[in-house]
């Protein structure tokens, strides 16, 4: 079983955000990155149970610069056997997307794993992307994947209730919460991951269809009014007049 993991270098929640270059530019300065959680504790961890489950095999793929090898080699450290890097500043979803489609068609993989979305763009289309692009069957939003020889057994939850579908043969899937626990690299997998295999690839020239036009803070919150509790018609009148949610 070959499985591949698409993981992305996100800003760390406790980041302060900023901007440059007139609000076009997100400024990188004093940031501490991370691997995109939704990759990490569900698209890989479960990867990794099934690799172990099924004497598989698990390869991380990334689209982006020399930057993007520490959050590369703590997957390894996790206990991914394998990474890739696409040596390619990611621009937009397609151009990432595209990257990774063009890479992994010619390589065999039996599944195509990636989180519901990355925590900072909340994008949720590369997944989807991939799929199109390699015309593999997808299933976006698991929370559960069971594989019985050629068949994968996938649930997602949809409005009240579960899903449960079957794919045959190769597939590409977003994991949600659900899917794994998040795993603790130990001291023997950080001193393994140093000496695992990460392969960087040259772009193969995908295009971006999207630019970033300004980005924008969202407005400060305002100060806490307090009202008496028993002014009932303040509280309305504030309601209705300032809030508008009555």
């Amino acid at each position: 079983m070959k499985i591949l993991v698409c993981i992305s270098k996100v800003p760390d929640t406790t980041a302060k955000i900023s901007f440059t270059d007139g609000d076009t530019k997100f400024n990188e300065a004093g940031v501490q990155f991370i691997i995109n959680p939704y990759d990490e504790w569900y698209a890989l961890v479960r990867g990794l149970e099934l690799k172990e489950a099924n004497n598989g095999t698990v390869t991380t793929i990334s689209v982006g610069g020399p930057d993007y090898d520490p959050i590369i080699r703590k997957a390894l450290a996790i206990g991914a056997d394998a990474a890739v890097r696409i040596d390619a500043q990611p621009t937009d979803s397609y151009q990432v997307a595209s990257e990774i489609a063009n890479y992994a068609k010619d390589n065999g993989y039996d599944m195509v794993l990636c989180g519901k979305e990355t925590i900072d763009y909340n994008g949720s289309q590369v997944g989807g992307m991939i799929a199109e692009l390699m015309d593999l069957p997808y299933v976006s939003l698991a929370v559960k994947l069971e594989v019985n020889g050629t068949i994968a057994t996938i649930e997602r939850d949809v409005q009240g209730g579960t899903e449960v579908v079957e794919v045959s043969g190769a597939f590409v899937l977003s994991a949600s919460k659900g899917m794994a626990e998040q795993r603790i690299p130990n001291m023997r997998g950080i001193m393994q991951a140093r000496t695992k295999p990460l392969t960087v690839v040259p772009a193969s020239g995908s295009s971006a269809m999207t630019e970033v036009v300004s980005y924008e803070l969202p407005p400060a919150k305002t100060a806490c009014k307090m009202v008496d509790a028993e002014d009932m018609d303040e509280l309305i009148s504030l309601l209705h007049n300032e809030a508008k949610v009555i």
